[in-house]
């Protein structure tokens, strides 16, 4: 869109939304983008103040000039693999928006099946209201708000360490219509609740990228989001471990852990659970691709007395 087009330059070229996605799609490409043409269609409805498929209903249609300089500028900083949930300041998770900035890391559709599996041990205590829910580094919200727009009779507490990151998740809750039953706590871990504080589920999608792998994520990973939310120590399960270590006192006799892992740590981590001592044997659960993503287990109910 800045280079001289059959004689004409890109602002006396009549630029129509066919042009510039065809355009888009193939310059994201040539800079590293993995799916350009998602991208491509995200930016420009976003430029124009859209829904993507309105974009394909008006396909001849010329973008204004204010459109084209957004577009211009979204284009340059996704060229150097700025996230473009970033650029547009927000991303899609089970169905729902949620606000994203740098600083708070992106949604991702794996972390849907976290959700279905914490809506299925749900189901499972239907009887219980309310249900109490606890979900552990929390960033954006996406778990607790997605919970509670699926089951009316969840109250979740979730927790985040970053105090600014603690603001937008509770935003996330309020735009949403949630916050009455989502609260946001600043802190570590199990720290900011109150010495009683119990649950019927906790889950969490802690950090879980060991040092290793660090240095081979995606750049637009590796570069823009916050390296506090992916980095889990040398075999990646630092923060899983405290989880483990910690949340039997926090769960109610027959309560439910669900923990989001990489596929190579799932029989790690069920391991890891049999260790408490505390929890029946874990199952694994497995991504729509097929690829092992949450493990979850019942705490021991308490033997009768």
């Amino acid at each position: 869109m800045s280079e001289a087009t059959h004689g004409r330059t890109a602002q006396e070229q009549d630029w129509t939304v066919r042009m510039v996605l065809d355009w888009t799609i193939a310059h994201l490409k040539q800079h590293g983008s993995e799916s350009p043409r998602l991208d491509a269609e995200i930016l420009l409805a976003h430029a124009r103040n859209c829904q993507r498929i309105q974009l394909y209903t008006n396909y001849e249609t010329l973008l204004e000039p204010n459109e084209r300089a957004t577009m211009r500028e979204l284009v340059i900083r996704r060229a150097t693999l700025e996230p473009v949930a970033y650029l547009v300041g927000y991303r899609e998770f089970f169905g729902i928006e949620f606000e994203v900035r740098p600083g708070v890391f992106i949604p991702r559709p794996d972390t849907e099946t976290l959700v279905v599996s914490l809506l299925e041990a749900a189901e499972d205590m239907e009887h219980v209201t309310p249900l109490r829910i606890l979900d552990v580094c929390t960033g954006s919200g996406c778990i607790p708000v997605s919970v509670a727009a699926n089951c009316p009779r969840a109250r979740l507490t979730a927790v985040e360490l970053d105090a600014d990151v603690v603001q937008i998740a509770r935003r996330n809750a309020e735009q949403n219509g949630s916050a009455d039953r989502v609260e946001i706590l600043q802190g570590s871990l199990f720290e900011p609740l109150t010495a009683d504080a119990q649950f019927e589920i906790i889950a969490s999608n802690p950090p879980y990228v060991t040092d290793q792998e660090m240095d081979g994520l995606q750049p637009d990973v590796r570069l823009h989001e916050p390296h506090l939310a992916l980095r889990g120590g040398v075999d990646g399960l630092d923060i899983v471990r405290k989880l483990l270590d910690q949340a039997p006192a926090r769960l109610v006799s027959g309560g439910v852990m669900l923990l989001e892992i990489a596929s190579e740590q799932a029989e790690t981590v069920r391991q890891l659970y049999a260790g408490t001592g505390a929890f029946e044997p874990a199952e694994i659960v497995k991504d729509l691709g097929g690829r092992s993503r949450v493990v979850v287990a019942q705490k021991k109910s308490a033997a009768p007395t």
